[in-house]
Parts: C-alpha cells; sequence; structure tokens
C-alpha cells in the first residue's frame, strides 16, 4: 500500500510514518497541496494521504477532485485541536487521527485500506469456480477481460489477479472509461504535456506510466470511444505510449485487466467496439455470475457486510436471523453484491433487538425487500402486463424506444451515464440518441432536471 504524508514533517508525523512503514506501507512525504498534486501529476500514485490539519485539506481536496485523483484523505493533528479535527472532515477528510499517533490506530486504518482493496468473499460453487480460474491464470502475463452485471464485483476480480500476480508490488491502477468525458479520457489514459490543450497547466502523467511495472484496470472498457480505442490497441501491443502533446513516445510495461457490463461481441457488430481490440484483451475471459444465481454467497456476503458496518457504525455485531437470510436469499437483487451492501448497511441501522429481522431489510425508499405477492396478485401482474403490450400495438418501433429512452433519463434526472447502464446501451449510443430527439424538438431532460412535459 502507498501511503502519502503531506504536511512539513513533525515528530508525530515521523512517528506515524515510521508506523506505516513498519506495517507494510511504502511512504513518500510532500509539504502541501500543490506539492501532492505534482506527486501524484508524476505517475507515483497513492492508496490513502496521511494530511496534518495544519495543511488547507480543503484545497487538497478539491484538487484531487478536479484532477479525478480518488484517494481518501486522513487528517491529522494534536488530539486537543477539536476544532480542526471538525474543519478537515468538514473540508473532505473521510477520517481523523489524533497525534501522538497510537500505533493500533495507523495499523487499522491501514489494514482498511488493504482490506477494501482485496476482500474477497464467497461460497457458492458457481463464483468459485470463476475464483479458481482466475488463480489459475493470475501469475501469467495474460491480459484478462472480466464481463459481468454492474455491481457483481468485476473490480474485487481484477484486485485479486493484481494480488496473486508476479506484479503484486508494484501499482494496481483503475481507470472508469465510462466516468469520464470522452474529450479527457485520452489525457487520462496517456497523460499530457503542458500547453497540450487549454487547461494543461503543467506535464501530467497518465495511467499507462503510472501504472508501468503493475496492472491496470480499464473499467467499463466498452463506454470508451471507437477512436480512442485504434490508440489503446496500439499501446497494448507494442507497449508505447504517447502524452497528448508529446514529442516521444514512451515505453511502459504493464499488464491489462479489463471489465465491462456489457456484451462486446454485440458491440463488435454494432460498430461501437473494434473487434481487434477484443481479441487482444479477451485472452482470458472471466464471467462473474450475477448474485441471484449465487445463493450461498448472498448469506456469506450479508454476514460480512453485517460485521463490517457494525464495527463502522460502533455498534453490536447482531446476528442475522433465519426469516431475514430467507428474505435476503429471495430477493432477485438486481444491483447484485452493491445493493446488498447497502441493503445490509441500513439493516445494521435499523436493527432492534439482539438480531437482525425481516424488519430492518428495508429498500432504500423505507419499503421491506422481497415482499410476498398476495394471492391474486400474480393474475393482476398478467392482466396489467397484457395491457401494457396491446397498449403497444400499432405504434413503430422507433417511437416505442424514444418514450423508452426519455422515460428512463426523466427517472434518472438526467443522468446519461445511469440512464445508458439501465438502457444497456453505451453512453455514445444514447447521445447520438438524444441528439436526434433534440433535432425533431422534443423535450430532453439536461442533467440534474426531470423532463417537462407539455400537454
Amino acid at each position: 500500500m502507498r501511503l502519502l504524508i503531506v504536511g512539513t514533517f513533525k515528530s508525530e508525523l515521523i512517528f506515524a510514518a515510521r508506523i506505516a512503514k513498519e506495517r507494510g506501507a511504502g511512504v513518500a512525504q510532500v509539504d502541501g497541496p500543490d506539492q501532492a498534486l505534482n506527486h501524484l501529476r508524476a505517475g507515483r500514485g497513492a492508496d490513502l494521504i496521511m494530511a496534518d490539519v495544519a495543511i488547507d485539506i480543503a484545497r487538497l481536496y478539491q484538487g484531487l477532485e478536479a484532477e479525478r485523483f480518488a484517494i481518501p484523505i486522513v487528517a491529522c493533528g494534536t488530539g486537543s485541536d477539536a476544532r480542526a479535527a471538525v474543519a478537515a472532515i468538514h473540508a473532505g477528510a473521510k477520517e481523523y487521527i489524533p497525534l501522538p499517533p497510537d500505533p493500533e490506530l495507523i495499523a487499522a486504518v491501514i489494514e482498511a485500506v488493504a482490506r477494501d482493496n482485496q476482500s474477497m468473499v464467497f461460497k457458492d460453487p458457481a463464483m468459485e469456480r470463476v475464483v479458481k480460474v482466475a488463480m489459475q491464470v493470475a501469475g501469467s502475463e495474460a491480459s484478462v477481460l472480466v464481463t459481468g452485471e454492474s455491481g457483481v464485483g468485476k473490480e474485487v476480480i481484477a484486485k485479486l489477479l493484481h494480488a496473486r500476480s508476479k506484479r503484486a508490488g508494484k501499482p494496481f491502477v483503475s481507470v472508469n472509461c465510462a466516468a469520464i468525458p470522452e474529450n479527457l479520457l485520452e489525457s487520462e489514459l496517456f497523460g499530457h504535456e503542458k500547453g497540450a490543450f487549454t487547461g494543461a497547466l503543467a506535464r501530467r502523467i497518465g495511467k499507462f506510466e503510472e501504472a508501468s511495472g503493475g496492472t491496470l484496470l480499464l473499467d467499463e472498457i466498452s463506454e470508451m470511444d471507437v477512436r480512442l480505442q485504434a490508440k489503446l490497441l496500439r499501446a497494448i501491443q507494442e507497449r508505447v505510449i504517447d502524452r497528448v502533446g508529446g514529442a516521444q513516445p514512451v515505453r511502459v510495461d504493464i499488464r491489462i485487466i479489463a471489465t465491462s457490463n456489457r456484451n462486446l461481441q454485440a458491440a463488435v457488430k454494432d460498430g461501437s467496439f473494434r473487434e481487434d481490440l477484443l481479441f487482444r484483451l479477451n485472452v482470458v475471459n472471466l464471467r462473474v455470475p450475477p448474485l441471484r444465481e449465487r445463493p450461498a454467497d448472498i448469506v456469506a456476503l450479508a454476514e460480512h457486510f453485517s460485521r463490517k458496518y457494525a464495527e463502522l457504525n460502533g455498534v453490536p455485531v447482531r446476528p442475522i436471523t433465519d426469516e431475514a437470510l430467507a428474505q435476503l436469499k429471495a430477493n432477485p437483487w438486481q444491483g447484485n453484491v452493491r445493493e446488498l451492501e447497502n441493503t445490509m448497511h441500513r439493516a445494521v441501522l435499523l436493527a432492534a433487538g439482539d438480531t437482525i429481522t425481516p424488519e430492518a431489510l428495508m429498500s432504500p425508499e423505507g419499503e421491506p425487500i422481497a415482499a410476498v405477492a398476495p394471492v391474486g396478485a400474480a393474475r393482476q401482474a398478467a392482466l396489467a402486463a397484457e395491457a401494457v403490450t396491446r397498449a403497444l400495438v400499432g405504434r413503430t418501433v422507433a417511437d416505442v424506444e424514444c418514450d423508452l429512452i426519455l422515460d428512463t433519463l426523466d427517472h434518472c434526472l438526467g443522468n446519461r451515464t445511469h440512464a445508458a447502464r439501465i438502457l444497456g446501451i453505451s453512453i455514445r449510443t444514447l447521445r447520438n440518441k438524444l441528439n436526434e430527439y433534440v433535432g425533431a424538438g422534443l423535450s430532453v431532460p439536461a442533467p440534474g432536471e426531470a423532463r417537462v412535459n407539455i400537454a
């Protein structure tokens, strides 16, 4: 694990750094926010930042956000400085550690970050098969494509592959191709030189160089623009990249792992994904089954998350009753592990008494999960489905598709990325459709807004 200490070294911070090193962390130190950003731009990377409350933590946090460095901040200060601790949390720090540091507290923070990066909880035979293959290929240099629905744990598998590889002691760097705008993704991957484009105020090392010697995870690679896919293919084949605005090619040594929640064979057919890139990535394919196909994992993960969030919130660890476990196993878990984790976090907070009962298993809206349909509900559902089908008769496919896309976008309050995932299409396809609708004079919700319907 890579720890970056931000702040002028005092005796207490030196002690904290020594403890972190003894616990196996690689430690680097810089004096302030600007130096921290320069450290990260140079591709040195960090998994955790420990910042002195004496520095401008808000400026550090805002700088990380602006340049898309997703690194948690832990603030440090003297135990008596309560106001500084509160201000640090408000400024964006995740936790506060009083100085001089307690060795066990430092160890707990480091181990929590390491556990989040490497935890793998499973018991179901369907998942055991996936993990078995992953362990077999982890020590190789082969590219791996991890596929499955959103939230099934594809990134966890990728981290397992890295942790059991020959590159385990080197960086593991992840890029979410769906979360970064198309015009910035090339710079994010390959880096840029100062002045390469408007806003390029300093040289920045891209994720390829940052991951050199280690593993690069291209998360949701199906959302990458086809033009950038060609540059990516060259980088993977030749192990050479060109920084945006750079004059000289740069050699890199990386292993590629990619994930996708879409069918890439279908994406090749519709022209949104290059076939040669798919062949290059798909040396080994690991399909992670959805949670509804892994009933034993539902129980194992529920118990894991109940312990995790009980400890995090300082409440007793409560066993889950048989009735609650039956209810958990009956739920379809469309959001997979991510949805189950959120449900168990709520259950830990809502549980009354000494156990987690079905009454504590609630949806975000406060509705019981996996509710049993009353007698006659199946017939009512069938009649409702028939009514919907009849309403579609006589309409064109294009009209139905338009309503579906706009209604989904309206449901997502204009969030294009979320809507595209629900619809099962790429963000580029969605944007093209929306441009067509705008050209036809239809109302399309802007991000953060609902659609305005005119009678």
